[in-house]
């Protein structure tokens, strides 16, 4: 399972790679740190799954969401920020991607789950 990790802040992207490596069959295919550079590598790589952070410099996380899931659909997106669920945006719910995940709940059985 091929993943993208779209995240502004290095310290997490580290995280996440850690987490997805613990994950058996999964590793990280790439990684971006703005909405714009999302979107270019889910054209480079193609992966089957995207951690995207919602708060991006540039286009957000939710835009490039929307935008991957336009060109590529059968692509699983799970937006991450540190809100709240009730804190969302609205557009969380209706830009494509399957679910939300707080950072902190970030871990090898919720990846496992979205199998």
């Amino acid at each position: 399972m091929d993943v993208l990790i779209v995240d502004d802040q290095r310290p997490f992207r580290s995280v996440a790679r850690t987490v997805v490596g613990l994950v058996g069959g999964w590793r990280v295919a790439a990684e971006a740190e703005t909405g714009e550079d999302a979107v270019l590598a889910a054209e480079r790589v193609r992966p089957e799954v995207v951690l995207m952070d919602i708060n991006l410099p540039g286009m957000s996380g939710i835009e490039a969401t929307r935008r991957i899931v336009a060109s590529y659909p059968g692509t699983t997106v799970v937006l991450l920020s540190t809100y709240a669920a009730a804190d969302l945006p609205p557009e969380a719910t209706t830009c494509g991607a399957v679910t939300y995940l707080n950072k902190e709940d970030l871990c090898p059985a919720t990846l496992r789950a979205l199998r």
